[in-house]
């Protein structure tokens, strides 16, 4: 369904303050500036901001949805005779190779990540993101495989493949944010992800694979 002018305007108005904020913070750390202070900067008012973002929080991570949907997205998408973790892999080592932004490989994001570490409500509010993409993954693996409640197989495989993109992520946002290159942190991630694979169980590694034709 094609997006309407109104439906557009208020995703392009969220985006602009998003923006703002996010630059703000950047030069300035996030408890340093204040919503009116966005405000001001974003050409809005502050009632606005607070429509659009319900806490202080969410203006720099806004794209929180996106990374709670992340992993069972992968895991919907997975090819014939592919499993849950292979397909999670696949599409981890493809965005290293391409030194995708998705994945923290851009000059920016070791102050992303800065502001993140010296702000004391963002580090909860990204262990809850992550949290919540742990609970979302669960139930897919669940739907995806017919698994009857009870049955602890989603709960393992889940905790194995958050545990895979929460080191996979922790280690690429501690290089760049010690000034390194992308590309060069992009050849040492791919052998992580090599090396973490081979500790993975035989179990794990073939759960959820996808009927062929």
């Amino acid at each position: 369904m094609a997006e309407g002018l109104r439906e557009r305007k208020k995703r392009q108005t969220g985006q602009h303050i998003s923006d703002v904020a996010t630059g703000l913070f950047l030069e300035r750390s996030f408890d340093a500036v204040t919503v009116a202070e966005i405000a001001e900067a974003a050409d809005v008012s502050v009632n606005t901001v607070y429509n659009y973002f319900p806490a202080k929080e969410d203006l720099f991570l806004d794209r929180g949805g996106d990374i709670v949907d992340r992993l069972s997205r992968y895991v919907r998408g997975r090819r014939a005779g592919e499993s849950a973790v292979g397909a999670v892999l696949r599409e981890l080592r493809g965005a290293v190779e391409g030194v995708s932004p998705a994945v923290g490989l851009f000059a920016g994001y070791g102050r992303f990540m800065r502001v993140v570490s010296e702000a004391d409500s963002l580090r909860p509010r990204l262990w809850r993101i992550q949290q919540e993409s742990l609970e979302n993954l669960e139930r897919t693996l669940g739907q995806e495989t017919g698994a009857e409640p009870g049955d602890p197989l989603p709960v393992l495989v889940a905790g194995q493949l958050s545990w895979l993109q929460t080191m996979f992520m922790g280690c690429i946002g501690r290089e760049m944010t010690a000034g390194r290159e992308a590309a060069e942190v992009s050849r040492e991630a791919l052998v992580l992800l090599d090396e973490r694979e081979e500790l993975l169980s035989g179990k794990v590694l073939n759960y959820a694979v996808r009927a062929t034709e």
